[in-house]
């Protein structure tokens, strides 16, 4: 079945910015905690529409993200339909292709999958999400004299096509599964995406 879904993609991570673990560097600290979040704006499988609905994944890499397997757990907006939940799930868990799997082909361990609130705001160069209880993160673009300081054509990209604008973060914390980060000052990029097969 055909499906499609664009929107916004923003992360934020424990590297130092701009993380090296997206030019297959090693990760600042020797491993890597990232929280990655998608805003759909349009998208559809087949004829489950799936508009204006949010994912969140956090992921731990032991050490080089290229060369580790993963420990993930992904967090699907409360707001969808099990209908809905069903088509995120395929799509962004990789069994629907695209790059959704390149990057699911990383996870070696899946921690859980929660249907939860999801509050995903962008205004100019800020970039939030909220999970109540569980995730909090803000980034800001970091300006130069010539404008966003932007990367493109890195080899481990959330959302090939797009330059990713090189951000800092305000604040990133979780706390699940065992995992509690609390993090400032460090690593974020977002850029539009657009994923289908």
């Amino acid at each position: 079945m055909a499906w499609s879904c664009q929107g916004t993609y923003f992360e934020s991570c424990n590297c130092e910015a701009a993380c090296p673990c997206v030019f297959l560097s090693p990760p600042t600290q020797g491993d890597c905690t990232v929280l990655v979040g998608w805003h759909i704006d349009k998208g559809t499988d087949d004829a489950v529409v799936l508009d204006g609905l949010n994912v969140a994944l956090s992921v731990y890499s032991p050490g080089k993200m290229h060369e580790s397997k993963w420990q993930a757990a992904a967090y699907l907006d409360s707001r969808a339909t099990e209908t809905q939940k069903n088509s995120l799930l395929k799509i962004f868990g990789g069994q629907a292709g695209g790059h959704p799997a390149v990057l699911a082909s990383f996870i070696g361990e899946m921690l859980g999958v929660a249907s939860v609130p999801i509050e995903f705001k962008s205004t100019g160069k800020n970039y939030s999400l909220e999970i109540p209880s569980v995730a909090s993160v803000e980034i800001e673009a970091i300006e130069s004299p010539a404008g966003p300081v932007q990367i493109q054509g890195h080899p481990l990209c959330i959302a090939p096509g797009f330059p990713a604008t090189v951000a800092r973060s305000k604040h990133l914390r979780y706390t699940d599964h065992g995992k509690n980060w609390s993090l400032s000052g460090r690593n974020g990029l977002f850029s539009p995406f657009a994923y289908q097969n």
